[in-house]
């Protein structure tokens, strides 16, 4: 009997689990990519796995309608989340090609729609500035929180972590002594470890921190407000989401990463030093955080060009 669509795909979910080792977010992204298209194409089968298919699902994104926010009606989507979908759709329809389930990927002869990235990623010194503020102007504070807090944004600051590797960390990834942080490969989305050095900054304030968390027996560096674990992902972003009403500010955890990549290139115009700070596996991927450096910022280059040392 044929496998059906649906049935392949459990297969491969299954591979990419136990396998490939995915990483739990991404199988929650090949998950709610694959629902989202069968929602939309709910008559999809191996058999109208075609271009027209595919053209026909984006079609159908850009135009429907959907509600946000406090009942407000959007329309269309941006191009990167239709170059997410591309990839996560992609990964499917490539393994369901190579096992000869279908005859060709039906993405395999498009082009790939490849997002520009004209928005401001980084935060501003003043809004930098303002977040401090917030975060020991926050209510109902106890001594513990305003030290691990502080800790969090210096470490996101200053070392350039993904949200999933701050929450990962563990006091046995901090050597104070050496002044350095380690990001381990298995919480690492390049599955490589890495050690960055410790800014002076984040130093003090993770001694000061470490040292007031003692009676805490969880492994885990940035703990919960109340209990002995660690923090969790909506725990992060209830914090993010506090500091936003209390400052001002709109950002999220990724632009604190930005940050760090513009503010380095900035004073040491290293990019292969900062894919090993940043953990890329491929350079080209580093190479996007210079899409946001201010024009500003390379003006100094521009002058320090002259006649007499033109090659």
């Amino acid at each position: 009997m044929r496998k059906t669509i649906h049935q392949l795909f459990e297969e491969f979910m299954y591979e990419c689990e136990f396998a490939r080792k995915a990483k739990s977010k991404t199988l929650l992204a090949y998950s709610n990519t694959f629902k989202l298209f069968i929602k939309i194409i709910p008559d999809s089968s191996l058999d109208t796995l075609t271009q027209g298919t595919i053209i026909r699902f984006f079609k159908i994104l850009q135009e429907r309608k959907r509600i946000v926010g406090r009942g407000s009606v959007k329309v269309g989507i941006k191009k990167s989340t239709v170059a997410t979908y591309w990839v996560k759709l992609n990964a499917f329809f490539e393994w369901l090609a190579v096992r000869k389930y279908i005859e060709s990927n039906p993405l395999s002869e498009m082009l790939f729609p490849s997002p520009k990235y004209e928005d401001r990623k980084y935060l501003k010194k003043e809004d930098i500035e303002k977040i401090i503020t917030g975060i020991h102007s926050l209510p109902n504070y106890n001594i513990l929180l305003l030290k691990r807090n502080l800790t969090i944004f210096y470490i996101l600051l200053f070392c350039g972590l993904r949200r999933e590797e701050l929450l990962l960390l563990q006091i046995r990834d901090i050597d104070l002594v050496r002044r350095m942080l380690t990001v381990r490969s298995e919480t690492s989305k390049s599955e490589n470890t890495r050690t960055i050095p410790l800014h002076s900054m984040v130093l003090m304030h993770l001694k000061d921190y470490i040292n007031s968390r003692k009676k805490y027996t969880t492994p885990y560096l940035i703990v919960s407000s109340w209990k002995d674990e660690k923090l969790t992902d909506a725990g992060l972003k209830h914090l993010i989401d506090k500091l936003m009403t209390q400052t001002g500010v709109k950002f999220h955890v990724h632009q604190l990463r930005h940050t760090f990549a513009i503010n380095f290139l900035k004073t040491n115009n290293n990019i292969v030093k900062l894919k090993q700070l940043m953990g890329h596996k491929d350079i080209s991927v580093t190479s996007i955080y210079l899409r946001c450096l201010p024009t500003n910022e390379i003006r100094s280059d521009i002058e320090n060009m002259n006649i007499d040392n033109l090659i």
